[in-house]
């Protein structure tokens, strides 16, 4: 049974991915976050200690779980000898889409959260976020330079660092087809998860193959 103590954390941290998904971190006031997590400035002061270090906590519970995933299929994918472009280009979207496609709401908030601070405008928030997630997305772009020896490895890294601005956009729902607005036909939502993950890994497939320059 949880404790009152874990249950007020949880809550800060619940109400910290959803507010600070929609309104960033320097958009999001610390008074917001308690309000609605019915909580105060003393509790996110004792669990965490400041707003920055809720934001860092709340980073590495949304991360871990894709951290891990993306490890474990790396790390199978290495065992079975060298990995091709595809695989790695699947083996890391596809753990970053779960977030939005299989988790409910939840996850979508999560995923919104995830997406919103990647590419947050100030450079010490990318920064936190990835201490978070750098380890194994530097196991990846090795990964893929060894995998595409055609291209420098410059070349594959300015790919690489297009797919997580990719994935984010997606993550936090930027590109999601407003019903009704022009240019949205045929668009692929979050409502179809298979086609939306399949589209995206094709695209980026080629987008390696053929728009790497040397």
């Amino acid at each position: 049974m949880e404790t009152p103590v874990e249950t007020t954390r949880e809550r800060l941290l619940n109400v910290a991915e959803q507010r600070f998904g929609e309104g960033g971190y320097e958009g999001t006031s610390l008074r917001a976050i308690t309000v609605a997590a019915a909580a105060n400035i003393a509790a996110v002061n004792y669990h965490f200690g400041s707003k920055e270090a809720l934001l860092r906590a709340a980073v590495a519970r949304a991360m871990a779980p894709v951290n891990t995933e993306r490890r474990r299929r790396l790390d199978q994918l290495e065992a079975g000898g060298p990995p091709t472009p595809e695989e790695l280009i699947r083996a890391f979207i596809e753990p970053g889409l779960e977030l939005v496609l299989r988790r409910g709401e939840r996850g979508a908030v999560v995923a919104r959260f995830i997406g919103r601070i990647a590419f947050d405008p100030s450079r010490r928030i990318r920064d936190l976020y990835a201490a978070e997630s750098d380890p194994i997305e530097s196991r990846y772009l090795a990964a893929l330079q060894r995998a595409l020896p055609q291209a420098s490895p410059d070349a594959v890294a300015f790919g690489y660092m297009n797919m997580l601005g990719l994935l984010a956009l997606h993550q936090s729902q930027a590109l999601s087809p407003t019903p009704g607005a022009a240019g949205s036909g045929g668009a692929v939502s979050t409502e179809d998860p298979g086609k939306l993950a399949e589209n995206l890994v094709t695209f980026l497939v080629a987008a390696f193959d053929r728009g790497l320059r040397t």
